[in-house]
């Protein structure tokens, strides 16, 4: 019960805690008003800063390694995509329409960069490698996650010609801004990154209690009973397992290193909540308080399975004496990345 409490993420208590205030005392009227403006203003907030810590050095560095990268963003915006569009079997006998959309939504956001960083780095792999496909990640998410929620979502997700304007006032301009006065500010922003990173997450708290204050007052939980959600969760943990069976399989027949592998593997199947949840307030609206649960559920269980593996595989690499020809380990597939050959 320790070990499984140090796995659990602090912030996702706190955004726990948000939803539970939000269910309890949610902002109606004109503090609804407030918050909402308030909501709005930190998204711009959110995604300015992601802007300006993206470095366009980095990035262009980073394109040395363009299968690396390639692969990563298939992982993320090709194959999560076509995943989530086969659950669609699973409604409505399994989840609703509305968790549904919330899931779909998932497998469209970007990929996280801090956890697949940090991963990457315990379990000996590529850290640069990682770093760079997060930032490409970021940066191709801005404008794939919104254009592929009006695609694949469609009218459920209340899109229209409005609506993307309105996602490029509040996501695209702020990021394209941050990204014009780095120059200026960049220095800024790497010196007090830990200071701003409390900003990002109080930013995402405000936007939680936000969308799930309005949910409450909308009556959107009416479909979120404890089975639905609980069938959510089970549908993530089995999306995160063909995610990491995918990705560290097609990372060994793309005869990519032991550290490449290990980066594809976190960073082609993690989902970044950071990203997502001010996304999910722009696309969905009145409706995002259900469409953000699957993300949330999802965030959790990556980081308490990626612990685990990064764990095992640094263990692996710093006794990397191969099992007996005739007894493979077992956990080619996730337990270990170099797996049977």
């Amino acid at each position: 019960m320790r070990r499984l409490a140090r796995l659990i993420d602090p912030y996702i208590v706190l955004l726990l805690g948000t939803v539970g205030l939000a269910a309890l005392l949610p902002a109606e009227g004109a503090a609804a008003d407030g918050v909402d403006a308030a909501a709005t203003g930190v998204i711009g907030l959110l995604f300015f800063l992601y802007g300006a810590r993206l470095s366009t050095h980095e990035a262009v560095a980073g394109l040395r390694h363009w299968r690396l990268h390639l692969t990563i963003l298939t992982a993320t915006f090709v194959v999560f995509p076509l995943l989530g569009l086969a659950a669609r079997g699973l409604v409505p006998w399994l989840v609703t329409p509305d968790l549904y959309d919330g899931l779909l939504f998932l497998c469209l956001v970007p990929s996280t960069v801090q956890s697949s960083i940090a991963l990457t780095s315990i379990a000996r792999g590529n850290v640069p490698a990682a770093i760079a496909a997060g930032s490409f990640s970021s940066l191709v998410g801005v404008l794939a996650t919104p254009l592929l929620a009006a695609a694949f979502i469609g009218a459920s997700g209340g899109f229209s010609a409005e609506s993307l304007l309105q996602i490029a006032g509040q996501l695209l301009a702020p990021f394209v801004l941050g990204q014009l006065l780095r120059r200026w500010i960049g220095d800024f922003v790497v010196r007090h990154r830990a200071v701003l990173s409390l900003v990002d997450r109080g930013s995402i708290l405000i936007i939680v209690y936000a969308a799930f204050s309005e949910g409450m007052n909308q009556g959107v939980w009416g479909e979120a009973s404890w089975p639905r959600l609980v069938a959510v969760a089970g549908v993530n943990a089995v999306l995160l397992a063909v995610m990491l069976l995918l990705t560290g399989y097609g990372s060994r027949r793309l005869r990519f290193s032991r550290e490449d592998r290990v980066a594809i593997t976190f960073a082609g199947s993690k989902k970044s909540l950071a990203a997502g949840l001010p996304m999910a307030s722009v696309i969905f609206g009145d409706q995002a308080a259900l469409a953000v649960v699957p993300l949330m559920i999802y965030h959790q269980l990556q980081l308490i399975v990626g612990a685990y593996l990064a764990r095992r595989w640094a263990h692996t690499a710093a006794d990397p004496t191969p099992p007996p020809a005739d007894h493979p380990s077992p956990a080619g597939t996730a337990g270990d990345p170099d797996g049977p050959r």
